[in-house]
């Protein structure tokens, strides 16, 4: 039989025994309750389509009518990229063929494509005075959660300011390294896009586009014609074609401070904004696979250059592309091997 001072020995062990299985199991379940936390945080930080609400009837417009009410960089979510797809109130077929072809038509697939590749892609459109036309965009607003309206009268001679104001309401709702201007007449690669944007860079300032020189129009009958020519000279200088380029954060931050008559604006969007490239001091990465003319292994981009400024026809085009393996099936290649 176990002595006193035996037994006092026992009944000790067990209790410091009881004391630290109490305390092991409690920091076991604080340890479980702070990593389920933290992922919980990580999962709400990285859902930037769940953050985003599309302007809809009845909600009050502030200075980019984006549907959400935004005084604040600070709650942007984070992506790689934010892909703004000008489109207007005559286009109401290239958007059905997008969304038939590579852009995904529901809110599902808008987030398994950012998922995939940290890219956002929104519609972007102006205002109408027309009641009909707003009523239309009003349907596609609730039928597919993908259009980003901005306040701003939508017409072809205001395509500067509109672009500005993208930007604008891009960097107010969205955390991203760059920042994408596309037409809704291009055919685009979004993973290959990804992966270019994703590449390492020396600069902070770059504009991504497809570069290009030439004269500048100074016939009034032209499509391209700059009432400004006198002010460029006879030959432009060097900026991406429209139809798709991007400009990394530190870029578009500067462009969101400014007021829309601060800087020059020129007829044309695409040799404004390349004048205001140079004013900034970027640096100009020229990619001519983002103006492909037909698709290939390594194109991001695909458009009829040089004879439309986008895909001409481009419902059909978009259609007649998207069967095409090469066009949307053909893997992307690494980057060293573009």
């Amino acid at each position: 039989m176990p002595s006193p001072t035996l037994k006092r020995k026992l009944l000790l062990t067990r209790q410091l025994w009881a004391s630290y299985s109490r305390r092991s199991l409690l920091a076991f379940c604080c340890f479980l309750c702070g990593t389920l936390g933290t992922i919980v945080s990580i999962s709400i930080m990285r859902g930037p389509i769940s953050t985003y609400r599309c302007y809809k009837a009845g909600d009050k417009p502030n200075d980019f009518s984006s549907g959400i009410q935004t005084n604040s960089v600070q709650s942007r979510p984070k992506v790689l990229g934010f892909v703004g797809i000008q489109t207007g109130f005559g286009s109401a077929e290239r958007r059905k063929a997008l969304r038939e072809t590579w852009l995904p038509s529901d809110q599902h697939g808008l987030l398994s494509l950012e998922l995939a590749t940290g890219l956002a892609f929104r519609f972007v459109i102006g205002q109408n005075k027309d009641g009909h036309k707003m009523a239309e965009i009003e349907k596609e607003v609730d039928n597919y959660g993908d259009i980003l309206r901005i306040d701003i009268e939508e017409d072809y001679n205001n395509l500067p300011y509109k672009t500005l104001a993208f930007f604008k309401a891009a960097f107010l709702l969205f955390d991203a390294d760059f920042y994408v201007k596309a037409d809704d007449d291009i055919y685009l690669r979004p993973e290959r896009l990804a992966t270019l944007l994703a590449k390492e860079r020396s600069s902070p300032r770059t504009y991504i586009g497809c570069m290009k020189k030439g004269p500048v129009f100074r016939d009034p009958n032209l499509k391209w014609y700059e009432p400004l020519g006198d002010l460029l000279g006879s030959e432009y200088f060097i900026h991406a074609y429209g139809p798709i380029y991007a400009l990394s954060a530190e870029i578009v931050a500067g462009l969101s401070g400014l007021r829309n008559d601060s800087f020059r604006m020129f007829s044309n969007e695409d040799v404004t904004i390349g004048a205001w490239m140079l004013a900034m001091n970027v640096n100009h990465e020229d990619n001519q696979e983002l103006c492909s003319p037909e698709c290939t292994s390594t194109s991001i981009a695909v458009w009829d250059i040089p004879k439309c400024s986008g895909l001409c026809n481009p419902a059909q085009r978009l259609r007649e592309l998207h069967k095409k393996y090469v066009c949307k099936k053909s893997p992307t290649l690494p980057p060293d091997e573009w």
